[in-house]
């Protein structure tokens, strides 16, 4: 019976103020989530810690410090996933995973602009005038575009925009915040096996 989930997530630069911003992000991205929780009264806590090593450093030390609690790492995998998320990290970042629960390890496949870039109408709607959807790859399995690839296509997309070139910090928190969930889930395979997981988990607590 789980009384409290928390998410611990690589990102948000070394700034408080971009820390709460994707802070926000991610609570609006995972809102349904965070309701049906509420309802059974499930604390919820997203800890967004900058670098993906702070964010298992932080993550290593919530399994001693809240036992009781589902502690989930949420990291981007940086390249092709052909593993388990587990395993995937430890072969990649060489962590030291033993005996750990496979359901505490998520990745954005490749990076979080995966996951922004399966909703090309929200892009639009941000960007607006100036925006290039022909530049975003049409690719339904987003996860299958390369982390280079992810990031030339956003900055090629909305460079003649009035907000800018895509920004990671100044521009993600705000896109999570308006991406259609069931449209990123579809085009992204360990997104929605984020939400199938803490759904299982929500929905197995009395």
């Amino acid at each position: 019976m789980v009384k409290e989930v928390r998410i611990y997530v690589e990102g948000g630069g070394d700034g408080n103020d971009t820390k709460a911003a994707l802070r926000r992000g991610f609570h609006r991205f995972l809102q349904g989530l965070i309701s049906e929780a509420r309802k059974k009264r499930i604390k919820w806590q997203i800890v967004i810690c900058g670098s993906r090593h702070d964010a298992f450093k932080n993550f290593v030390t919530a399994l001693k410090t809240h036992p009781e609690a589902f502690n989930i790492l949420l990291v981007d995998a940086e390249g092709p996933v052909s593993n388990s998320p587990k395993l995937h990290l430890m072969e990649r970042d060489g962590w030291q995973l033993p005996n750990m629960d496979e359901a505490c390890f998520h990745l954005m496949v490749q990076t979080m602009e995966a996951w922004i870039i399966a909703d090309v109408d929200a892009l639009s709607k941000f960007y607006g005038q100036g925006f290039n959807a022909n530049a975003i790859p049409r690719n339904p399995d987003v996860e299958q575009v390369g982390k280079e690839d992810l990031e030339t296509a956003l900055t090629n997309a909305t460079r003649n925009t009035s907000k800018g070139k895509y920004h990671k910090t100044r521009h993600a928190p705000q896109l999570l915040e308006q991406l259609d969930v069931a449209r990123v889930r579809k085009a992204a395979a360990h997104c929605d096996r984020l939400f199938s997981i803490l759904e299982s988990y929500i929905v197995g607590s009395v």
